[in-house]
Formats: C-alpha cells, sequence, structure tokens
C-alpha cells in the first residue's frame, strides 16, 4: 500500500472504523473486485473476494454497497453473493438496496431519444461491440489488436463527439471502452448519497480503479477514505494506493475485524 496524500493514516482510519457509529464499504467492480475480462460477462471476482464480501454482509455493523458502471442486472449475475447487498448499477442511474427494493432513476424519453440516434451512428460491422445500458451506451474493444482498437476509435469518437454536444450528452473513455453517458449521474452521487443517508459521525471507504471512479473520489474529500485499486499507480484523486488482489483482500479483511462484535 501507498499513501498518496499526506497526513492519511490507516492506523487513524480503522481505529475511526471501529468506533463510528455507522460505516458504509463503497466498491467498484470491474478491475477493483474483479479482474478485466476480454469477456465482459466472464469477469468474475478475484479468488476469495466473494467469500469476503459474504462475511461483511453476515456480520453487520456496515453497509457494503457496490458502485459500478455495469447494469445491476451483470453485477447480480456475476457476484453471487446470495446475500442481501446494495448496488448502484450504470453510474448512478440504477439503485437496489439491499432488501430487494428498487430506487432506480429513469431517464427522459428525449434523453433516451439522443441514445438511439447514438446507437444508429454505429455500423452494423461493430454492433457487436456495442453496449445498450439504462443511460449509456458503451463501446467496448477490450481484447482487440491495438490497430483494430485504433480504427474503432478514430470511426466512432468523433461522431459520437458531434452527437454529444447536440444532444446535450456526455462522451468518457473507460478502461477498454468509450461510452456515450446521459448527464446528471455519476458515481459520485452514489458517496454523496450514502454519505448523507449514514449521518454525522459515520464512517466511508471508496474503492476503485477507473478513471470513471475519479467523480466518487473528489467526492469522499470529507467523509472518507478514497482508495486507488490498480495494479499500476496512475494520477488520482484518491488518498491512497493498493495493488490487486492480495492488498485488496487484506484491506476488505482490515475492514471486517474493524467492525465490533455482533
Amino acid at each position: 500500500m501507498k499513501i498518496l496524500r499526506p497526513g492519511v493514516d490507516l492506523d487513524t482510519f480503522f481505529a475511526e472504523v471501529r468506533g463510528a457509529p455507522r460505516r458504509g464499504l463503497l466498491l467498484d467492480y470491474d478491475g477493483t473486485l474483479a479482474p478485466f475480462a476480454d469477456d465482459r460477462m466472464a469477469a468474475w471476482p478475484y479468488p476469495g473476494v466473494r467469500e469476503l464480501l459474504r462475511r461483511l454482509i453476515q456480520a453487520g455493523g456496515s453497509r457494503v454497497v457496490i458502485v459500478s458502471g455495469r447494469p445491476v442486472s451483470d453485477v447480480l449475475h456475476l457476484l453471487r453473493l446470495q446475500v442481501g447487498c446494495e448496488i448502484w448499477g450504470v453510474h448512478g442511474w440504477e439503485r437496489l438496496r439491499d432488501d430487494g427494493s428498487d430506487a432506480s432513476m429513469r431517464p427522459a424519453p428525449e434523453q433516451r431519444d439522443a441514445l438511439r440516434k447514438a446507437q444508429a451512428l454505429v455500423p452494423a460491422a461493430l454492433r457487436g461491440a456495442l453496449e445498450e445500458k439504462s443511460a449509456s451506451l458503451a463501446l467496448h474493444w477490450r481484447g482487440t489488436t491495438p490497430d483494430a482498437r485504433q480504427r474503432l476509435e478514430q470511426q466512432m469518437r468523433p461522431a459520437w463527439s458531434a452527437l454529444a454536444q447536440r444532444e446535450g450528452l456526455e462522451l468518457h473513455g473507460f478502461d477498454g471502452g468509450l461510452e456515450l453517458r446521459i448527464p446528471g449521474r455519476d458515481k459520485g452521487l452514489a458517496v454523496r448519497t450514502i454519505a448523507e443517508e449514514l449521518g454525522p459521525g459515520g464512517a466511508l471507504a471508496y474503492l476503485g480503479d477507473d478513471l470513471t471512479d475519479e467523480d466518487a473520489f473528489r467526492a469522499m474529500r470529507g467523509h472518507g477514505l478514497g482508495v486507488l485499486v490498480r495494479e499500476a499507480l496512475r494520477p488520482t484523486e484518491a488518498d491512497c494506493w493498493i495493488v490487486p488482489p492480495e492488498e485488496l483482500l487484506a484491506f476488505l479483511e482490515r475492514w471486517l475485524h474493524s467492525l465490533p462484535p455482533a
């Protein structure tokens, strides 16, 4: 583990976790809890992660929340926890509470129409790389050659960028593709919402790897600990950096052992 921000001390943080009246552990999925996979529906968690999450949830004493760019249904399929877990999907547009109730937000009809226009710009030959979500479109190129990736990006970025400007959408790169998103919600919203629900004195941590997690790291300021989880360090707003899977598992174990007895 490497501390990235002066004044951050892990011993002090976990002491605060132990003494807090309420706790929230927020976790990105791809690249954080699971390694990337060419087949995005085969991106299974690192060995040991599923078992640790199950123990954390069953122990009580903290809210365990998955915050992903994936749809909630994808996360449920890949995690297979068989215990209640809160999940935020599609960068904050979808929300499944741990009791199974749906608190998702629906984009306006004109926003969905804008995404349909963007989908129509994708040539038939590229449709297999396109993922349609409730509030975004993602073009995936993980597993392709560098030349193929360059051709995909050169073909689609200008067209989607022009449409985004006309229709009020946002174009974002991510680790493995390009995403056109309806604005107004991001992973930072999940952080702010959970922090508000925990109330004063709550202890909070967010673990993530990708550029889309930077919204969450910025929102964590003043609320808790932002943890970058990836093999190589990059510029980030996170407070510290850990390398998966060993340091990830160690962090989750330490969180578990910081919980007060049930």
